[in-house]
């Protein structure tokens, strides 16, 4: 089987938006601003990126954040706590969801 997701995907994201440009600019210009410096600079809202795109898996975001990153001047230290950050937080979150499945065995079994 070839590889499920090909990296010169992420270079035709464009493509997305063919079929409903109107929403794609839209989604385009909410992304972009969302990633203005503001209250936080970008260097920080890059390891955010990078964090996230490493809990929700996405591949592209990870390429895409792990250049903006470097493109921000960090480097593999940088990264790499940013990952284990996310990989913590995504981790407590499985744990916590056992008192979900402690509550509905309890419900099941009493």
């Amino acid at each position: 089987m070839a590889d499920y997701y090909n990296s010169d995907d992420l270079e035709r994201f464009g493509e997305v938006g063919k079929h409903k440009p109107e929403l794609f600019r839209k989604f385009m210009d909410w992304y972009q601003a969302s990633l203005e410096a503001g209250a936080l600079t970008k260097r920080e809202k890059a390891l955010i990126g990078l964090g996230v795109a490493h809990a929700i898996q996405c591949p592209y975001c990870i390429d895409a954040f792990t250049r903006e990153c470097i493109a921000e001047g960090m480097d593999m230290e940088h990264i790499t706590e940013a990952v284990h950050t996310a990989s913590a937080v995504r981790g407590g979150a499985a744990l916590i969801h056992g008192l979900q499945a402690g509550n509905t065995a309890e419900k099941i079994l009493l």
